[in-house]
């Protein structure tokens, strides 16, 4: 007799979790008679969940020691806050010991997820950064399989977390994408993407269209048997090729070959995008444009820092090594290209040229200091966001943001000093993928320097408050606030520079950073390769407790 298949989507995370582990072998971790909520919902009349909306189930998968991180959908959309960051950045970081101490903890992340929880805004951005420094470090030990059930889907900095996986399982119910279609919507208008036509939407960020762009490695029916039995093949395997993330060649070559102002039918492109082979010259088949006269603080530091010598591979990235006291470094800073091929990403936003243009530029500085002292890397952070538009998800923006997040992660873990300089905006999914993955990260007292999730009108209408309404809210917590001054209170700044003029530096500022600049190459050098420092300044043991009380209960609860 047939047996009738179980809904994986329709599960709730807790039984997702318990259905993919071994029977009988489920034990979860913080769970809700733990009491363990998030401290900042109740000041802005939103009842907390005492699980926080994430599940951590142990146990083993297949005989194997096992951890299930279950992301619950129904609890704020799935959104990510300071708790339940903190429990999925925490597991994570158990795991990995565990496999550097020889206990082969295998992983999988369940996504249902909105991104970050606006409600909490910079506590949700610090995570995210936490996560997947702890998804790059502990691929090299064990494959970390995700999956996208349906439901609500994968989206916003979570998106980029989603591509570090070793593999990704969906199905077609699901989608995964950095921008939603309503923040596109707000942001680049409705001409640029309807968010109530629906066979747009899965036409661009649905399980089929992910999985037929290569996206995704798995595209499963809804059903537990199926789901379970592909984690069983993944799990097998030694994953030696290179992740998705780390086919830097491959995805700048498929870029080359798009001409975003011609649209072609979507069969035709699928075919272009998935038979095209990695360019190994790296030379931009396209003309370069000198963007040189347009302004930004972005622009205006890298040369005040470096010089003009920058490499013009892609206009809106620059890159130039420079010596510094006999310190090598390598600035990297992403600038207005009003000429840029992708219409969304001409004003300093991070794209999907951007993203992988920054991968590359670390990746090549890592393979040429291979035999030699790692030279430092400076992040010259001056976004408005990420770009907001069709083609940046329908080719997968969220990748191309994964890829530099891999790279930067990947070269901080190897000994370069990372340091971040923030001379101006910092803002969403294009500080996560320029800038968050840092050993340092300094900042310009500035009122222009802004740190936050999403744009105030976007932010509004997805938590259905209006702008004034929302501004009352970051009086109630300091990491909705935008200015510097209320994200250095989260701990996360090693730096917050004062006295600089941010517009027109003179002699005096540039030798003032470049000294704190060399203060930090230095701190980084003798310090941690891990962002386990964000968590032990004396700003954050006072505004981020949560994170650190969540990850010392989850260590009491491990074994």
């Amino acid at each position: 007799m047939k047996m009738l298949k179980v809904s994986f989507a329709e599960l709730t995370a807790r039984k997702r979790a318990r259905a993919l582990l071994d029977e009988g072998t489920f034990r979860e971790l913080l769970d809700p008679f733990e009491g363990v909520e998030s401290p900042h919902l109740e000041t802005q009349g939103i009842i907390p969940q005492s699980d926080d909306g994430v599940i951590v189930g142990k146990g083993e998968f297949n005989q194997e020691p096992a951890v299930i991180i279950a992301i619950e959908g129904k609890f704020q959309g799935g959104g990510i806050g300071e708790v339940s960051g903190a429990k999925i950045a925490g597991t994570l970081e158990l795991a990995l010991q565990d496999n550097k101490n020889g206990i082969p903890t295998k992983v999988v992340i369940l996504y249902d997820t909105g991104g970050v929880r606006l409600q909490e805004a910079n506590y949700g951005l610090l995570a995210i950064a936490e996560i997947g420094a702890a998804i790059s470090a502990l691929r090299e030990y064990t494959p970390v399989i995700g999956i996208i059930p349906g439901k609500i889907g994968c989206f916003g900095g979570m998106s980029l977390t989603a591509g570090l996986c070793s593999s990704l399982i969906m199905t077609k119910e699901g989608r995964l994408t950095l921008n939603g279609p309503e923040v596109i919507e707000q942001e680049a208008g409705i001409e640029e993407f309807d968010s109530q036509n629906r066979r747009l939407i899965w036409n661009t960020i649905g399980g089929e269209q992910r999985f037929s762009m290569g996206f995704v490695d798995h595209l499963v029916d809804d059903d537990l048997t199926a789901v379970r039995e592909i984690v069983k093949e993944e799990l097998k395997q030694n994953h030696s090729t290179l992740f998705r993330s780390e086919q830097v060649n491959l995805y700048r070559s498929r870029l080359k070959a798009i001409d975003p102002s011609q649209p072609e039918n979507i069969s035709k492109t699928r075919m272009n995008w998935n038979h095209r082979e990695a360019d190994q010259s790296e030379k931009s088949t396209h003309p370069s444009i000198k963007t040189s006269d347009v302004e930004s603080r972005g622009r205006t530091w890298f040369s005040s820092l470096s010089g003009e010598s920058e490499k013009k591979e892609t206009p809106s990235v620059l890159c130039a090594d420079k010596e510094l006291d006999g310190e090598k470094i390598r600035f990297i800073s992403v600038v207005p290209n009003p000429n840029s091929r992708f219409p969304r990403a001409r004003k300093g936003e991070v794209g999907l040229e951007e993203g992988w243009t920054i991968a590359h530029y670390v990746k090549e500085a890592m393979e040429q200091d291979e035999e030699g002292k790692r030279r430092a890397i400076v992040a010259i952070v001056d976004v408005p966001s990420q770009a907001y538009g069709y083609n940046e998800e329908y080719f997968g923006l969220h990748q191309a943001g994964a890829a530099a997040v891999d790279a930067y992660a990947k070269a901080r873990r190897a000994g370069h000093p990372i340091i971040t300089l923030i001379v101006g905006n910092a803002i969403s999914g294009g500080f996560l993928t320029h800038g968050l993955q840092s050993n340092i990260l300094l900042a310009l007292n500035d009122q222009d320097v802004n740190v936050h999730v999403m744009s105030k009108q976007s932010a509004a209408r997805i938590t259905r408050r209006t702008v004034q309404e929302l501004e009352e809210a970051t009086k109630k917590t300091t990491a909705m606030a935008y200015d510097v001054t209320s994200f250095a209170e989260l701990g996360a700044l090693d730096g917050l520079i004062n006295g600089i003029d941010a517009d027109h530096p003179g002699s005096k500022d540039i030798q003032m950073l470049e000294s704190k600049i060399k203060e930090g190459v230095q701190a980084a050098r003798s310090g941690t390769r891990d962002l386990s420092n964000r968590l032990e300044t004396v700003e954050a043991k006072r505004s981020r407790k949560a994170s650190i009380e969540v990850r010392q209960r989850l260590a009491d609860l491990w074994n």
